[in-house]
């Protein structure tokens, strides 16, 4: 079995973000000014952590922030960024470069609440649901191959219940929350409505254990740009396919490093 930590991170802020306009896929814009001291905030928060693996979405907002996160990083000089095309933003189709109001109308003329509408030659949140249940397969995957000595080493069984929800409750907010006897960690940059669609899938497919305390309507909320959250997952090889031992949410969409912002 191995274990290892899930660390994903919102790209900073566009301008489109900033003008409430939808980028999705066709709309690959670069960082605002704004958006760059959000990544250079969230890269001095992770400074300390040492990322094995880095895997980021291969559009401009989410590479750039990656870069940022990892130039803060001495410890992550040897890493590779994996540019990874199922991490890409959710596609709105028609309705990408418009304002989010355009979502909305289009949503309501259809009678339809605005998260579950797909917009003509968007997708639907099932299809960025599939990409991420594919990216897991293959981390998985690749993870068992690459740290076969952590997974042989780390045979026993996960935290306990009550271990999980004293390190899931702290309120101090350090960078390492979480990460204590984890022998490998992972770093994932993507985007917002993805990020929404994989932690929704972590903690109601997968059945994460949740922090003490948590509330879903907090943990299922929107994460705001280079929000970070966190997961731990136990791994095995189980015949021919890798299986999911064990998985607990540290926290979702901490948001204290923009503070200074």
């Amino acid at each position: 079995m191995l274990t290892f930590s899930l660390t994903l991170v919102r790209h900073g802020e566009t301008q489109y973000n900033k003008d409430k306009l939808l980028q999705g896929q066709g709309v690959d814009t670069t960082l605002s000014e704004v958006g760059v001291q959000q990544g250079e905030a969230v890269g001095q928060y992770l400074s300390g952590l040492h990322f094995h693996h880095v895997y980021v979405s291969n559009l401009q907002r989410t590479v750039q922030t990656a870069e940022l996160i990892l130039r803060n990083n001495s410890l992550c000089s040897g890493a590779e960024m994996v540019l990874e095309p199922l991490l890409r933003e959710r596609s709105f189709g028609v309705a990408e470069g418009r304002p989010k109001e355009d979502l909305k109308n289009m949503a309501n003329a259809c009678g339809q609440s605005v998260r579950q509408y797909t917009p003509p030659g968007g997708e639907t949140l099932e299809q960025v649901l599939v990409r991420f249940k594919k990216f897991l397969r293959s981390l998985f995957r690749q993870l068992l191959d690459a740290h076969s000595q952590e997974a042989s080493d780390t045979r026993g069984a996960p935290l306990s219940a009550g271990e999980e929800e004293e390190e899931g409750g702290a309120a101090a907010g350090l960078p390492d929350d979480g990460l204590q006897g984890v022998p490998v960690h992972v770093l994932l940059v993507s985007h917002g409505a993805y990020i929404r669609v994989a932690v929704r899938h972590l903690i109601e497919d997968l059945k994460c254990s949740l922090p003490s305390g948590a509330k879903m309507s907090q943990l299922l909320s929107p994460s705001p740009n280079t929000g970070i959250s966190r997961f731990v997952l136990s791994v095995s090889q189980a015949e021919s396919t890798p299986a999911l031992d064990a998985a607990r949410c540290v926290f979702v969409n901490r948001k204290g490093h923009l503070d200074r912002l």
